[in-house]
């Protein structure tokens, strides 16, 4: 009978303690983010900048010359001319249907998110490669990131920088950067040892063996990498459309909270277009490479 009324006690004790310690932690979030909130977005301010810029140049770019050089990229990276015809119908299609600028804008933030993920992820990942114990505390943050929920990860960035664009590439970089870290490490520990020890003997530095020997060998594995974040960073612009990012993801949230079936549903496609041809681009440059590096062995 002692143990039943303990056990019926034991949970308002412990809520009690529970709300102290959240009332701790969320004072103590309000005084970090009042006391750096804005130097933190003063940092980020650069960032901005280039991203405003980047999204006013697409915008005010003819359409017909956005869709000429994305059409170029997209055959420079794939050599397919199949695929060149199927981005300039995706594109002309979307400017039809009257989704241009908001596709413009989610490129915008897509592309730079991506080089953000790049620009942070790739140098992890050769961390990670090179050091058994970075390695060890990179891999549960990697997990974090991974399985959180997207929403989750908004409150504490909306918090210290509010509504807005800067938000919304942090929590697509969160989101989607840990394929491209896991790749390059994974890229980068798959290379052949002899390889690396034959250009050791031929007096190549550390230096020399990562840019000369590793990274090249790796790449095919990088590039899926990058592909995948992409991906991801696709998948979380309807989620960071809620944290006010302008782009195809807010007419679906209209959609969602209106009932417009037609409205989602071509934005929805819009999206889907979009990470078609990111991942047929990407994937088949990624092909061409290991194709070129295979070639090389051959040689």
């Amino acid at each position: 009978m002692s143990d039943q009324s303990w056990f019926t006690e034991f949970p308002q004790l412990d809520r009690h303690q529970l709300l102290e310690i959240r009332k701790t932690l969320d004072g103590a979030y309000r005084a970090f983010s009042r006391e750096y909130g804005d130097s933190i977005e003063a940092f980020f301010d650069p960032l901005l900048s280039f991203l405003i810029g980047f999204e006013k140049l697409l915008l005010a770019t003819p359409w017909w010359l956005v869709i000429g050089v994305l059409a170029a990229l997209a055959y420079v990276a794939s050599r397919s001319w199949k695929l060149t015809v199927g981005v300039i119908v995706a594109f002309v299609l979307i400017g039809v249907f009257g989704m241009w600028e908001n596709t413009m804008r989610t490129m915008s933030i897509i592309l730079v998110s991506t080089l953000v993920a790049i620009g942070l992820g790739v140098p992890i990942g050769i961390a990670m490669a090179r050091s058994n114990r970075v390695q060890s505390v990179v891999t549960p943050m990697l997990d974090v990131m991974q399985t959180m929920p997207a929403f989750v990860y908004l409150i504490p960035v909306v918090m210290l920088l509010g509504i807005g664009k800067i938000p919304g590439v942090i929590a697509v970089v969160i989101y989607a950067i840990p394929p491209v870290i896991r790749l390059t490490n994974l890229g980068i520990r798959l290379v052949d040892k002899e390889v690396l020890e034959a250009a050791t003997a031929f007096g190549a530095s550390p230096t020399q063996r990562l840019l000369g020997v590793q990274l090249p060998l790796a790449l095919p594995n990088i590039m899926a990498g990058i592909n995948q974040t992409i991906m991801m960073a696709l998948a979380m612009v309807v989620i960071a459309s809620m944290i006010g990012v302008k782009g195809l993801g807010q007419p679906v949230l209209k959609s969602i909270t209106n009932q417009y079936f037609t409205l989602g549903l071509l934005n929805g496609l819009a999206i889907v277009a979009l990470a078609i041809i990111f991942d047929r681009v990407t994937q088949s440059y990624a092909k061409r490479t290991q194709q070129h590096l295979g070639g090389h062995d051959h040689g």
